[in-house]
């Protein structure tokens, strides 16, 4: 049987999904047992039980001085504003990208514009912010959603474009109207492809957020990751680190889920 027709049972596929993680944790553990070894007051590659300790004070124990805990005060300042933007991003796509795709003068009109705003560097344009909407939260909201809605836009407007031109003409033979054809042709058929590029666009929105945080902020993960960098506290580094990425792969299984649930049929293999 050739390798390409090899398909793995469920147990294998468990299993290789595993291998990487394992050997990315055994060589930390090796490297970080070498280290130690050497010098037990290192603070590159810090032990779990280090870490572990660490992760104890942030997340249950109150600050001495503002009696908060702070793992959890850094997390709802970060995700309130990931949100806040990513919601923001994707109305202005549902709304433009639609636009675009299904009326031709729309697409003339903003098409090319978005198209170049979409090549901008976002984070070039992070002192600019700063400057014109101040140090506060709307600079970091302003930051994901000009990193993320062109992107969005984009995918969204091409989704709709490569529909089959069949399906409008013959709304339009039941004297539909382009709303309606909008709103009960097309919408329902690129949903789920909106839902796939913002699982897409997470990694990108948390970078625009931790790097928003970095400069200006006085709570979140990102302010969190710099502030102890000074100390070269890689045990308060790291566990924040995983915690992101945690965030991060929770929030696209969420949106995994809702395109499972809310569209089946746009699924490999689904129900037609």
């Amino acid at each position: 049987m050739r390798l390409i027709n090899r398909r793995p049972d469920r147990g294998a596929r468990v299993l290789l999904a595993a291998l990487p993680f394992v050997a990315v944790a055994l060589a930390y553990l090796i490297g970080s047992a070498v280290r130690l070894a050497d010098n037990p007051a290192d603070k590159l590659l810090p032990s779990l039980g280090s870490m572990a300790e660490m992760v104890r004070l942030l997340a249950w124990e109150p600050d001495r001085r503002t009696g908060e805990v702070i793992l959890w005060v850094d997390t709802v300042a970060s995700l309130s504003r990931l949100w806040a933007g990513l919601a923001i991003a994707t109305l202005i796509a549902l709304v433009v990208g639609l636009a675009i795709g299904t009326l031709p003068v729309v697409r003339a009109l903003l098409a090319p514009f978005v198209a170049v705003v979409s090549m901008v560097p976002p984070l070039a344009l992070l002192p600019v912010l700063f400057i014109v909407l101040g140090l506060g939260e709307t600079s970091k909201v302003a930051l994901i959603v000009i990193g993320v809605a062109p992107i969005l836009t984009r995918d969204l407007s091409l989704a709709v474009t490569a529909l089959p031109r069949e399906q409008i003409v013959k709304a339009e033979t039941l004297s539909a109207s382009s709303w309606l054809i909008a709103l009960r042709v097309v919408l329902p058929q690129v949903m789920p492809r909106l839902i796939d590029s913002l699982r897409l666009q997470l990694g990108p929105a948390f970078l625009f957020l931790i790097a928003a945080e970095a400069i200006s902020s006085e709570s979140g993960l990102g302010y969190r990751i710099f502030l102890v960098r000074r100390f070269l506290s890689m045990d308060i580094i790291f566990p924040y680190v995983v915690w992101i990425t945690l965030l991060a792969v929770a929030m696209d299984l969420g949106l995994r889920l809702i395109r499972r649930r809310m569209y089946p049929w746009a699924e490999p293999g689904g129900p037609a």
